[in-house]
């Protein structure tokens, strides 16, 4: 499993650790994810990922699950929560046309 959001694509970054001596030596950031069940409104199911701390209060504050997916990009997605985005965009054709 690799260290990156399924929502948002961050992954590890690298840097340096800098000494009060300001010697220089190589790390790793770990980006903040954390393992959540969040719920679909259009589909009514719930769905587990593994996305960052970041990320669960972006999907907050854009109303859920379904709202965060129709704004994101494709290119920063995961597969899967790619196949999620078309799923709800479909279901929620299915419901305007009704």
């Amino acid at each position: 499993m690799s260290r990156s959001c399924e929502l948002t694509g961050r992954a590890v970054q690298s840097g340096n650790n800098v000494s009060h001596a300001n010697n220089r030596t190589r790390r790793r950031f770990l980006p903040n994810l954390c393992n959540v069940t969040l719920i679909s409104d259009a589909l009514g199911q719930r769905y587990r990922l593994r996305i960052t701390a970041y990320a669960l209060r972006t999907v907050e504050h854009r109303g859920g699950l379904d709202a965060f997916l129709v704004k994101a990009k494709d290119a920063e997605l995961s597969m899967r929560a790619r196949l999620l985005k078309r799923q709800i965009a479909k279901k929620i054709e299915e419901k305007a046309a009704a």
